[in-house]
Formats: structure tokens, sequence, C-alpha cells
């Protein structure tokens, strides 16, 4: 029996060029196509395919939510979550939303048909060490920002100023303080985030700072295509 597949994409061009590609060998059939979210968890209730191929960015939501849902009554379909740029943070939620797969659009044609039949046959993408790797970084990142909210906002101004290399006298005149008042921040805002050492924290705030910019711009796993 064919492979019955339901396409998600904001993109009618794309979700046409993916139809044709994966029906062309006569195994693998189209049953229903989506451009949002909310059309793609109705029309997959309603179609019960084999495989979904959710596209990550949505105008109303993200494919990763779609696939929690699907999943989350249907776990005998298959999610391939398809985007057009890697990012880890975005597999990892992939993985704990129950994907079975992960590909890139830039994937050639044969290599998606060959995904999609892989996922339908019951098998897994995502090796066990990207998974891993993946939910680590999203465990450190979940740490990190439970320990950012611990923290005052005077002590995250500080913050800011060492992720830019300032020295306590220099971070103390910029915001009218004592050096020795900036070394007691510095060190009550070590021991909150668990670090011992300023450059811990400098590397710990560059990492928010990138969060917080990729969010902003659209690229974070919620703003995937």
């Amino acid at each position: 029996m064919a492979i019955r597949v339901f396409l998600v994409d904001d993109h009618q061009v794309v979700r046409e060029g993916v139809r044709r590609l994966l029906e062309a060998d006569g195994d693998i059939t189209v049953v229903g196509e989506a451009g949002t979210a909310a059309d793609a968890v109705t029309g997959v209730e309603a179609a019960l395919p084999d495989v979904a191929v959710l596209d990550v960015r949505l105008p109303d939501g993200d494919g990763i939510s779609v696939c929690r849902e699907i999943r989350s009554h249907h776990g005998d379909i298959a999610c391939l979550m398809l985007t057009s740029f890697a990012d880890d943070e975005a597999l990892a939620h992939a993985v704990v939303a129950g994907a079975a797969g992960y590909v890139l659009k830039q994937v050639r044609g044969n290599e998606l048909v060959s995904a999609v039949r892989s996922v339908a046959a019951g098998h897994r993408l995502i090796d066990s060490d990207t998974a891993r790797r993946s939910l680590e970084r999203l465990r450190q990142e979940h740490e990190e920002q439970a320990a950012e909210q611990r923290l005052t906002d005077r002590e995250t101004a500080i913050l800011t100023l060492i992720a830019q290399g300032r020295t306590n006298r220099e971070i103390g005149a910029e915001l009218f303080l004592a050096e020795k008042t900036v070394k007691n921040y510095v060190s009550n805002l070590l021991a909150k985030l668990g670090m011992g050492r300023r450059s811990e924290a400098a590397a710990y705030a560059a990492r928010l700072e990138s969060r917080r910019s990729a969010g902003a711009d659209g690229s974070g796993s919620a703003g995937m295509s």
C-alpha cells in the first residue's frame, strides 16, 4: 500500500514541488496539505496519514508545536521536520516533540523521498548521539534562563558590562558605584549562576544575547523556515 503523506508548508509552490517529488515513483500518496499550524492540526486529524512532513516555520506558529500536538493524539503518525536552516535548538525541541526526522530543504529530492519512506517504516533519522547533545544543550539553556531570572536588574546590568570586557572600576564608573560595591555584585551574580570566574559569566551573557538576537530577528526555533 502507498505511504500516505500530509504536507505542511506556508508556501504553495513548495508544497506543489514536494508533492510532485514524493508521488513520482507511485508508492507515496499526498493525502492532504496545509499552510498554517491550525489547518495542519485539523487536516492531519481528518486525513490520518502515515507521515506528516512539517515546515518548522509557519505563519501562525511552528511545525514543532504541530508535531507535538499530532504525536500526543496519534503516536503512530511519524513527523518529519523540514527547514531551511540547521539549528541545534530547533532540533532539540523537535526531539522533545517526538519528531522522527529533521531534514533541510536543501536536501536532494531522492534523499527527501528516502527520508519519508524511512520514517514511515518506523525508523528515526535523528541518531541517538545527536539527540543526546541537543537535549543536553536544551537542558543547559533552561538552567541558564532560570538562573537569569534570579538576578536583580542591577546584577543583570553588571553582567552585560562584564560581557563587554569591562573591569570592576569601569563598571563602577558606568553605573556610579564604588569599585568595592561592584566587586560584591559580581561575587553575588557569579554565585547565583553557579560560576567561579568572570570569563564564564561573560560567555554565559554572550549566549543569552545570541538567543535574544535570534528571537528578535526570527531565526529561533519558532522562527525557522
